[in-house]
């Protein structure tokens, strides 16, 4: 049973809203931290190659290819909270095997690649039952404040984490800075078993196989065409843009020329784009439309991206900062906007299929994009696969302003109780 919240302050009200949002806060601190770290490990610590470092990355991701569409079904059979609790104790044991390796010396780049990919599956799911799960514990009408303020304490995680962690290598060695990471699960798992709204109860479904409810998945997004541009478009982004992060710090190091700590300083100065984004979101969002809000902040913010491989030290480090800043505002008022209409969207018995679906193309992009930056990397050298890539990630802005939603104000609500199987027929 969710609360609806009409005092002023909002969701601050809501107790078990709040303890959610302290735990991803957390949690999101923690893997910001990892976010540089993990490469810094490799780089720094490991003296790994362009394209060692690109894999890596790709190792996180890979796991969406795997289980991505499963893990929906699971998600719709199950309750989300268990899950989630399982997930986030499973990822603080992972990653905190790091630190524990590197004080024995046995530390190498075929257990960070393990630890990346297992982390990458507890993630999966985590992901898709998270996103399930907010909409049984917030009313529908407070859906896009409680997207704003988890996306916008995720920005804020993005400023703090990689500054924590860039201090953390330069203080002691790269490893034992995880510890940090593994802690932050630690505290989400203990929030969320703290929330005291229980979902209602699955209704078991018989003589249902685990293909046929994928299946169902897969036909629901395909078939809506706000569903299916909203999953094109930003795997286009994504595919080039993880290309471009997971070279990003060999760029700062091996280019650049920065320290460690000054390379997480400067990756949590440009998460301020992030929070401005999630800030201004909603407001956008009423001021021009939802769905004005959505292809606009792509279109026009993407190729501010161009400015960052014309980065160099001193005062030509404005160049990265600048394009990454607004660059990120784009991307966090085109998430906003998007995850509070797909929770309303979508009926709550196949939202876990939905939100699955299209995160495994989402995100199934992302390890391809990966070895496309690594491998570019090796082959063209740091800055031109930089610009390579940020050109590409101009196209999704062209994509979503080709659809259908440059001809609405805003995106469309369907009513709650339309059953699944509607959307086999698209919308007109």
């Amino acid at each position: 049973m969710t609360e609806r919240i009409h005092r002023r302050g909002g969701l601050v009200h809501h107790r078990d809203f709040r303890l959610l949002w302290a735990g991803q806060s957390v949690s999101d601190i923690g893997t910001a931290v990892s976010t540089v770290v993990l490469p810094l490990i490799a780089v720094v610590y490991l003296h790994a190659s362009a394209f060692q470092v690109g894999a890596l990355a790709a190792a996180e991701w890979v796991p969406w290819l795997l289980i991505g569409l499963p893990a929906g079904v699971w998600v719709d059979r199950s309750r989300c909270r268990p899950l989630m609790i399982g997930c986030d104790v499973l990822r603080a044991a992972l990653i905190a095997s790091v630190p524990v390796a590197a004080a024995f010396d046995r530390l190498g780049m075929a257990q960070l690649f393990v630890v990346a990919a297992l982390t990458g599956l507890a993630t999966v799911v985590f992901q898709v039952a998270y996103l399930s799960y907010v909409p049984a514990l917030l009313d529908r009408d407070d859906l896009a404040e409680g997207n704003a303020k988890l996306q916008g304490s995720g920005a804020v995680a993005q400023v703090v984490g990689p500054g924590v962690g860039g201090l953390l290598v330069q203080a002691f060695r790269a490893p034992f800075a995880l510890v940090v990471d593994a802690a932050s699960y630690l505290v989400s798992a203990v929030a969320i078993l703290a929330i005291r709204v229980r979902e209602p109860k699955r209704e078991p479904v018989a003589h249902r196989s685990l293909r046929r409810e994928i299946a169902e998945g897969l036909r629901y997004v395909a078939a809506d065409p706000f569903l299916r541009v909203l999953t094109i478009a930003p795997a286009v982004a994504n595919f080039f843009f993880i290309g471009f992060e997971a070279i990003n710090v060999v760029f700062l190091v091996r280019v650049v020329h920065l320290a460690p700590a000054t390379v997480g300083l400067l990756v949590g100065v440009v998460s301020l784009g992030s929070v401005v984004g999630a800030a201004i979101a909603r407001s956008v969002g009423r001021w021009i439309g939802t769905a004005r809000a959505v292809w606009l902040a792509t279109l026009v913010t993407a190729p501010f991206g161009l400015l960052i491989p014309l980065t160099t030290g001193g005062a030509g480090l404005a160049f990265y900062v600048v394009g990454n800043v607004v660059l990120l505002i784009g991307v966090l008022v085109y998430n906003v906007t998007v995850s509070s209409f797909r929770q309303a969207y979508c009926p709550p018995e196949i939202l876990g299929r939905v939100i699955a679906t299209m995160r495994f193309v989402l995100f199934g992009t992302m390890p391809l994009g990966a070895l496309l930056g690594g491998t570019l990397g090796s082959l063209l050298g740091p800055r031109d696969a930089v610009w390579v890539l940020l050109a590409g990630n101009v196209l999704p802005g062209l994509i979503l302003a080709a659809s259908r939603l440059r001809r609405l104000r805003d995106l469309p609500d369907r009513p709650a109780g339309l059953r699944a199987g509607a959307a086999a027929m698209p919308h007109t």
